[in-house]
């Protein structure tokens, strides 16, 4: 039996917005798998969202990798979280396609390393759809492009994720038309003298969101061996 994920896209919405979201629906799983003598069935969900602008920092990130004031921060009208998730700082804005999978990996594999991996391949498959080559930096999570080039390696999709009792949250970042200008204010992923890219700009065109949301949920489904309904 294929597992049934439940999708829905947000749209265009605050990161607190959907952040408090997946928080409802992590909680909501684990409080299912610790009434062990109610045999509720866990819920399985993936969000797609596109965000306004905003930097969002991991638990274990550091302030200074952000390379603006929060005066500036403000006058730009950039948002700025702190949140719980892996990862050091990275952004979100418009047109960058953001999946959040709320996965109950004990359906799965209980395996932190395996659905990194898993979340990485579907952007790779995703990537190949338009005839772009992802690949795996050694010891970094996210895919990027040309990481055995010294110099012309550069990120196109972020990851950060939360685990509690195998219950995933936050999730990946994949950039599509984003405007780019905004990584400049940071070290994205607090990795220094390496690019930031996105579909758009490997392809030389404005590539059309709903082909790639498609084609991403089509190669989710094949990765985890799921139905998204």
């Amino acid at each position: 039996m294929k597992q049934e994920i439940f999708f829905k896209d947000l749209g265009l919405r605050s990161y607190k917005e959907v952040w408090d979201l997946q928080e409802i629906l992590l909680k909501q799983n684990v409080e299912k798998k610790s009434n062990v003598n109610e045999h509720l069935s866990t819920v399985n969900h993936l969000l797609f969202v596109e965000h306004p602008p905003v930097y969002t920092l991991g638990k274990s990130g550091h302030k200074e990798n952000v390379l603006m004031t929060d005066e500036e921060l403000q006058q730009n009208e950039i948002e700025f979280f702190h949140i719980n998730r892996g990862g050091d700082i990275t952004f979100h804005g418009p047109q960058q396609l953001v999946g959040y999978p709320i996965l109950d990996l004990d359906k799965f594999k209980p395996d932190l390393g395996w659905y990194l991996r898993s979340l990485e391949e579907v952007i790779i498959l995703t990537m190949a759809n338009f005839g772009l080559k992802g690949e795996r930096s050694k010891g970094e999570t996210g895919v990027w492009m040309d990481t055995e080039i010294k110099g012309r390696e550069r990120k196109i999709c972020a990851m950060g994720i939360k685990c509690s009792r195998w219950i995933t949250m936050h999730g990946f970042a994949l950039n599509v038309n984003t405007d780019l200008s905004y990584f400049d204010n940071i070290i994205p992923c607090g990795i220094q003298n390496k690019k930031v890219t996105s579909l758009k700009n490997e392809l030389g065109t404005e590539v059309d969101m709903n082909d790639v949301k498609e084609k991403l949920k089509h190669n989710f489904e094949i990765v985890f061996d799921a139905v998204i309904i």
